[in-house]
This record gives C-alpha cells, sequence and structure tokens, in this order.
C-alpha cells in the first residue's frame, strides 16, 4: 500500500501456491484443439497481484480451482473470488483485474462472469452488479489511473 495509508487487513493468512500444472502431449501439440478447462483459467488468475499486498491471490486464498467453471462447449467461464475480509475496499478492483486478465487471454467467444464467492462481502450484490455490467467495466477501464492500478496487479512481480 503506498504513502503509509493503513492496511485493512493487516495480517493476512498466506496459503500454499499449488504446483505448476504437468501439460500433456496432446496440450503441447498444435494441431490438436484441447478445449480450455477449469485448470487453464485458474493458471491464468492465480498469479494476479492483490492490490494491498506483495502476494498473489491465490497465496492469499482469494481464488480458488474449485471456485472456477468452464464450459468450452457453451463458451462460458464462471469465476468466484473471495475477498479475504467481508469488507474490503479492494474487491471490485480485484474482480475487475480477474476479468481483465480473462477478457485479454481468451478468446472474444467466451462470456465472462466474475463474482463474489456468496455470502463472502458486505457488499457483494454491488460489486457483482459493477463487474457484471460491460458498460461500467468499459468505462472503469477508460479511466487511466484506474487502468494503471489494474495493470499493476497483472504485472509479474520481480
Amino acid at each position: 500500500m503506498e504513502g503509509g495509508t493503513r492496511l485493512e487487513n493487516a495480517n493476512p493468512l498466506i496459503f500454499q501456491r499449488s504446483g505448476e500444472r504437468q501439460l500433456t502431449t496432446e496440450e503441447e501439440d498444435e494441431e490438436f484443439a484441447d478445449p480450455i478447462d477449469d485448470r487453464e483459467i485458474f493458471d491464468l488468475i492465480r498469479t494476479i497481484n492483490d492490490p494491498e499486498h506483495p502476494l498473489s491471490l491465490e497465496e492469499l486464498n482469494v481464488v480458488e480451482q474449485v471456485r472456477v467453471r468452464v464450459s468450452d462447449d457453451d463458451s462460458t467461464v464462471s469465476v468466484e473470488f473471495t475477498p479475504t475480509i467481508p469488507h474490503c475496499s479492494m474487491a471490485t478492483l480485484i474482480g475487475l483485474s480477474i476479468k481483465v486478465k480473462l477478457l485479454r487471454s481468451l478468446p472474444e467467444r467466451f462470456k465472462i462472469d466474475v463474482h463474489i464467492t456468496p455470502g463472502a462481502h458486505a457488499s457483494e450484490q454491488a460489486v457483482n452488479k459493477q463487474l457484471g455490467d460491460k458498460e461500467r467495466v468499459a468505462a472503469a477501464l477508460e479511466n487511466s489511473h484506474l487502468l494503471e492500478v489494474v495493470n499493476q496487479c497483472l504485472s509479474s512481480r520481480t
């Protein structure tokens, strides 16, 4: 957190990262069309940086593979995320970062739904409404400061 601002969750629980996924011969073969699955989506979002802590969303247990649903046939992806505290003011930013990562990574045919795990946040409905509204998401990404913060969340830590 910048400027000496007090952290909302100064001592979050840190979880162990899952191992790297072993690719099959078919997945490595560019001639073979393999469907996008839950683990592939989880691998895309698990390394997103938390906006408050020098940790990934996976390390904070904000994203878990069991909360990712994919239907390659229906071209849908659904991701539930769980903020570390029920009144987390960063919930919308975290959800926006997940959504942007998926929008940038997946073919355009996919409909992406990112929402808070039911019962995990005090403003769950308001955050979900913002994340589900294409116009609000597009407007948010036109804000250069907000886009810079999202890009920081999506950048690789050095």
